[in-house]
């Protein structure tokens, strides 16, 4: 696997150059490998070595009267567990979403989810929810919603660029690590 600047030099799929396009738009640097499938958190994990930076666990979750949607991101080792987080955020119990809202939603499937796919939230069914520890790491790691690339980014860019020009605004929540 090898780091390389900016965005590829072949064609990709769409979903895939919306992201580089938004990510030029913004200004924003960053450093891509591509890599075979990544859709378990121990691939990941090799991967986030490579990077240098936190790949997020990235969970897409709903309500229980399926209401209200979520992205929920934390780190990997860390354990997602439902009465503590639809607690933090006054929620009946929150549970899996359908690959299908997914899809609907945020233009990805299970194994590509990532915060850049709110850039396809539109009409914001979506809340962002982060874990409130990666606001103490330098960069992200992250699938460009699809996932066999990776990024790194500087997590002051998804604050301050990313999330505002999506007008996603993220809850943060506490997780404990395991």
């Amino acid at each position: 696997m090898e780091l390389v600047t900016g965005r590829p030099q072949d064609k990709r799929i769409d979903k895939e150059e919306r992201v580089y396009d938004l990510l030029d738009q913004l200004d924003i640097e960053y450093q891509r490998i591509d890599h075979h499938e990544a859709n378990t958190m121990e691939v990941c994990l090799e991967i986030e070595k490579t990077l240098k930076s936190t790949i997020c666990k990235n969970l897409f979750l709903v309500n229980s009267n399926k209401s209200q949607y979520y992205l929920l991101m934390l780190k990997g080792h860390k354990k997602f567990k439902t009465k503590v987080i639809s607690k933090q955020i006054n929620s009946s119990r929150l549970s899996f979403g359908s690959d299908e809202k997914m899809l609907e939603y945020l233009d990805i499937t299970p194994g590509s989810v990532s915060v850049l796919g709110l850039m396809n939230d539109h009409e914001h069914h979506v809340q962002l929810l982060m874990d409130k520890d990666l606001l103490e790491d330098d960069y992200l790691g992250c699938h460009p919603c699809i996932n066999t690339s990776s990024l790194k980014i500087k997590m002051k860019d998804v604050f301050e660029k990313i999330l505002p020009a999506l007008h996603h605004e993220p809850i943060f929540v506490e997780v404990d690590d395991e």
